[in-house]
């Protein structure tokens, strides 16, 4: 194991890797449920509107941690705090994997929540503190990749597996996962030291700074959107499409490697035209979201619009993440905590509301009202967020930023 002072002249990409690694298991926690939602309300005897909020506490718990993980961590390494969180990633999925009643499954679902938003949040300031600045651009793709790409492999995955192991067996193996990444940190992470003085204030005065506000409300209507979508996917192609068992992970499979072309191109679109590709991509997300509504029983047709889905959605992460160092080059570790706050309470508002609109009004109705918050999103980004900077970020700044 090493120290903060021996890797002061080299990187520790043992270190990115590690934080990959854990944030990628996390986020596989995270939307598992997304694919296996008709297994486990069926399991449990509950709807499957109810089964989606198993993702609705998870993002609850995940913003409160984001925000004020850093403040309550403030005096301990920051080494052992990502050992915390992941052991937590742990004994959720375990928790979950056991679970006899839905309840259980919240109490589980809440550890995961405290995991995902104090580890997602912490890891942009850590990889910047373990490689040197020429390389901190591609220590953050490697993080963000990895995560984006698990987030996007859990539906698929979760619902492949269940066909084979059954849920619960799932999510045992998910925590296989979890206990992987506790022992990649304690090998590879050094010990790192907690720096500067942290206060409650700060992330108030960079969240009234400039466009922040009008951003995160633009980021909030977009990935609300989303979760409302792709959370009752499955029930969509099961009730509206007919499809069942692998058909259903194959659909999936589609939305997966959409995203993966997508995010090849997203760099090249976002350095191109950042303001326009915030504004463009949900708007092409909506037209797809209202077609889904229009299709019936059309696999084909279905395939097509689910591949457009997964390929505009993956240019906006990559946006959002370059536009907040922008907005905020001094503050870019807080602005990462809204970020993730912002992701996560729309996480929970898409999954609550989707569920019950699902429930009461049907699945046409529910991703037409995804349509409508991705047409809101490109207004109030066209209108009210400033997307055009004179120069990059230096990444001198960068490297001043602490946890």
């Amino acid at each position: 194991m090493v120290d903060e002072v021996s890797i002061k002249n080299k990187n520790s990409w043992g270190g990115i890797w590690a934080l990959a690694f854990g944030v990628s298991s996390i986020m596989i926690g995270e939307f598992l449920p997304t694919g296996l939602l008709t297994p486990i309300a069926k399991d449990l005897n509950i709807t499957e509107g109810v089964a989606g909020q198993t993702v609705t506490v998870t993002s609850i718990f995940a913003v409160l941690s984001s925000l004020f993980c850093a403040y309550l961590t403030r005096s301990l390494n920051r080494r052992n705090v990502l050992i915390g969180f992941s052991l937590l990633t742990f004994i959720s999925s375990v928790i979950v994997g056991s679970s006899s009643s839905f309840s259980t499954i919240l109490v589980g679902r809440v550890m995961l929540g405290v995991a995902l938003g104090g580890f997602w949040s912490m890891s942009t300031a850590i990889a910047i503190r373990i490689v040197e600045e020429k390389n901190v651009a591609k220590a953050l793709s490697i993080i963000f990749g990895s995560a984006s790409f698990s987030a996007m492999l859990a539906a698929p995955l979760g619902s492949f597996l269940g066909e084979i192991i059954g849920w619960r067996n799932v999510f045992y193996l998910n925590s296989v996962i979890g206990i992987l990444g506790v022992g990649w940190i304690i090998y590879s992470m050094p010990h790192l030291k907690p720096l500067g003085e942290i206060r409650l204030g700060t992330i108030i005065k960079v969240f009234n700074k400039g466009s922040v506000r009008s951003g995160m409300i633009a980021i909030g209507l977009t990935f609300c959107g989303r979760f409302a979508t792709l959370t009752f996917l499955r029930p969509y192609l099961e009730q509206k499409i007919n499809l069942e068992g692998h058909d259903i992970s194959i659909m999936f499979l589609v939305f997966d490697l959409a995203y993966f072309i997508g995010s090849l191109q997203a760099a090249k679109l976002v350095n191109r035209s950042l303001g326009g590709t915030m504004i463009i991509s949900p708007i092409l997300l909506a037209l797809t979201s209202f077609c889904l509504t229009l299709t019936s029983s059309t696999i084909a047709i279905t395939g097509i619009l689910i591949f457009l889905l997964g390929f505009c959605f993956a240019p906006i992460p990559v946006s959002w993440s370059k536009w907040g160092p922008k907005i905020a080059p001094e503050n870019t570790e807080t602005i990462g905590g809204l970020y993730v706050a912002a992701v996560q309470t729309s996480a929970a508002i898409g999954s609550f509301f989707g569920g019950i609109v699902f429930d009461r009004l049907g699945v046409d109705i529910l991703f037409g009202m995804s349509g409508v918050l991705w047409i809101l999103a490109s207004l109030v980004v066209y209108y009210f967020v400033k997307t055009r900077f004179e120069k990059d970020i230096d990444c001198k700044k960068l490297n001043e930023l602490t946890c």
